[in-house]
């Protein structure tokens, strides 16, 4: 599984590419606007940090306009993906994207209807939304299950790409019901590899190494 940081700040993307595990970036209207930045700059300056791909959403919610801006997007850089929201609009607009062989993201999928018809766009990718279906009390990761039988059964090639997740046991849970890719933010990316037992572990054996009085440099 992919591992993307869903963010539009250029400093936490800079402090993690070094780890190797970034795979991508998503941005959305919202963490451009929490930049306070320039999206065409800050887009642009994420393609020069990481070689995966970058989702840029469109904004407007009519299909001219759409195409007008996720062509824009997509002239940004190579690996620019255009996000589209899961609409009429958003699929007909995904459709024209695909035919030119530029990349998308359908974001805001809450259901595996949804997901059917994101694939049937063409989408590179389609986002299901688990926190937020959770808040609205059902289960963000049994869609995840259903998008990834759906899928399978009838051969498509559109990348479940698991989104609002908000703790390392979504991020566990995504890949374990085969999201193709998870986004998700820095904190929870670092929280990947805490365990109690892990740290508890590592003191017993550095106090024990101690007392051995060596030195392997």
């Amino acid at each position: 599984m992919k591992l993307f940081l869903d963010t539009a700040d250029v400093a936490v993307i800079k402090d993690m590419v070094p780890t190797g595990m970034v795979d991508g970036v998503t941005t959305n209207p919202s963490l451009i606007a929490k930049s306070g930045r320039n999206i065409a700059e800050v887009i642009a300056e994420i393609c020069a940090l990481v070689e995966g791909p970058i989702s840029a959403e469109a904004v407007s919610l009519d299909f001219e306009t759409m195409v007008k801006e996720g062509d824009k997007l997509a002239a940004i850089a190579p690996n620019v993906v255009v996000k589209l929201p899961l609409t009429w609009d958003g699929l007909r607009a995904c459709r024209v994207f695909t035919d030119k062989g530029i990349k998308t993201n359908v974001t805001l999928c809450f259901s595996a209807a949804q997901a059917l018809m994101a694939a049937k766009a063409g989408a590179t990718f389609v986002s299901p939304f688990v926190g937020r279906l959770e808040d609205h009390g059902a289960d963000g990761i049994a869609l995840l299950e259903e998008i990834r039988v759906l899928y399978d059964v009838h051969g498509f090639e559109t990348q479940i790409l698991a989104a609002s997740l908000r703790n390392v046991g979504h991020v566990a849970a995504a890949a374990v019901a085969g999201a193709d890719a998870a986004t998700f933010g820095a904190d929870t990316f670092k929280a990947l590899v805490k365990h109690p037992l892990t740290d508890k572990g590592l003191d017993a054996f550095m106090a024990d190494w101690g007392k051995t009085g060596q030195s392997i440099l």
